[in-house]
């Protein structure tokens, strides 16, 4: 028997949580209304909270621009955002932590939950849930089509429990609630800013990732360390037809530069992934382009092979600058590691999910062929420390894949994900020897 009570009005509240955020989707660093709520529940359960500066550095990548970051506070303001937690968010710091103390020492415990949504257009069809049961976005080219709504969800019911149980806690327990994980943006800001730091055990999650509904994987392994880099060219223009020897061509150098990146040799010590998903230039037919943009990203299995590709993609954009006499810039805008989950963590995360009801199959460990995710700078300064993390997946039936314009999810994984964490809970008191 779990040592943890649950009200039984939770589950429905937990529902109600992911099915508001569903239509209330904010984009990394713009999550003001999420952000908000979220402080405000955590703190009307009596958690310390903890936001904006507190937990976000100075230092973040691909951040908004000021007007749009304006923009989606002032939206937010007039949709249910509360005000007295956003003021300490302005220009974007949406972070958030939520921590609970209990009576006597232990363990500090934390838990990492993803807040941003997409740049996606939800489905309008009859058939889609969302639209079935008037909970699709309202927010027109923005749709939580990953699952980061039910993350935030599955994090308040947590704090819920923990908050009514506060004599079975010992030690610290950490509520994490991050921005921007899409494009890998937010966690290195919150690792820098010491919300990890003290940390013995983490434990990051994702609903879906192609798993069926009642399968876990307690440890995900294989995710690829990976850089986003937006690259500038700047030209000079010139008449195409009358001068073109007075121009300087940005859109060849592009040209250029994008065949090198996808033309550089893979290394012995592992896979790689590189790819250049947007080019922007020019102004015109007969105009020698002063100005063209590219969108890129490298991918490494390891940190030597990831390095290897990432130095190789900027010699190359340095090189095609000066072949056609253009001036290189560029900034990275978001970035990841490559990290495994702790063996230890995985096994106490097995255990714990052995008695959940709804969960069929338990997979210690397996490569993630999702890709990257941010998570892994909170799990590799834990590791660091000498502390335990690990990233699970909770199986869910899916209407669509990830970043799809009908993504939903079953939302049965809501339940299955908070009983399996109380549960884990358990175990790691049980393993440090903690009176239960």
């Amino acid at each position: 028997m779990s040592i943890f009570a649950i009200n039984s009005s939770l589950p429905e509240q937990m529902l109600e949580w992911r099915r508001d955020f569903h239509q209330y989707p904010e984009i990394g660093w713009t999550e003001f209304r999420t952000a908000s709520i979220i402080a405000y529940e955590l703190s009307q359960l009596g958690f310390q909270v903890e936001i904006g500066k507190e937990v976000v550095s100075e230092e973040r990548m691909g951040v908004p621009a000021p007007d749009q970051l304006e923009a989606s506070y002032e939206k937010a303001a007039s949709n249910g955002g509360y005000t007295e937690y956003m003021k300490k968010m302005v220009g974007g710091y949406t972070g958030v932590v939520g921590t609970i103390k209990g009576k006597k020492p232990g363990p500090t415990i934390a838990f990492r939950f993803d807040m941003d949504a997409l740049e996606i257009e939800e489905s309008k069809e009859a058939s889609h849930i969302p639209q079935q049961y008037e909970f699709r976005s309202r927010y027109e080219g923005n749709m939580h089509a990953c699952g980061h709504d039910a993350h935030c969800a599955i994090g308040l019911g947590l704090a819920t429990v923990l908050a009514n149980n506060t004599d079975q806690i010992e030690g610290t327990i950490k509520i994490i609630f991050q921005p921007a994980e899409e494009g890998v943006r937010g966690a290195k800001s919150m690792v820098e800013a010491g919300v990890v730091d003290g940390v013995d055990y983490f434990l990051g999650m994702h609903v879906g990732a192609g798993s069926p509904l009642g399968t876990l994987i307690a440890g995900a392994n294989g995710f690829l360390a990976t850089t986003k880099i937006n690259a500038k060219f700047v030209g000079k223009a010139a008449h195409a037809g009358a001068e073109p020897e007075k121009g300087r061509n940005a859109l060849l150098a592009a040209a250029s530069a994008i065949l090198g990146i996808h033309a550089i040799p893979n290394h012995s010590g592992g896979a790689s992934r590189i790819n250049v998903g947007t080019c922007i230039a020019g102004d015109g037919r007969n105009i020698v382009p002063a100005h063209a943009s590219l969108q890129l990203e490298t991918r490494g299995e390891n940190s030597e092979v990831h390095t290897y590709v990432h130095e190789q993609a900027i010699a190359v954009l340095e090189g095609a600058a000066k072949m056609y006499g253009t001036e290189l810039s560029y900034e990275i805008v978001g970035a990841a590691k490559t990290c495994s989950s702790s063996e230890q963590l995985i096994e106490l995360v097995t255990k714990a999910a052995e008695g959940v009801q709804g969960l069929e199959e338990i997979i210690p460990s397996s490569k993630f062929a999702a890709g990257s995710e941010d998570a892994t700078y909170m799990m590799d300064q834990v590791q660091k420390q000498g502390g335990h993390a690990t990233y699970a997946v909770f199986g869910t039936t899916l209407a669509a894949g990830h970043h799809h314009e009908k993504f939903d999810i079953d939302e049965k994984v809501l339940q299955i994900t908070l009983n399996t964490w109380l549960g884990a809970i358990e175990q790691v008191y049980q393993k440090e020897g903690v009176q239960l």
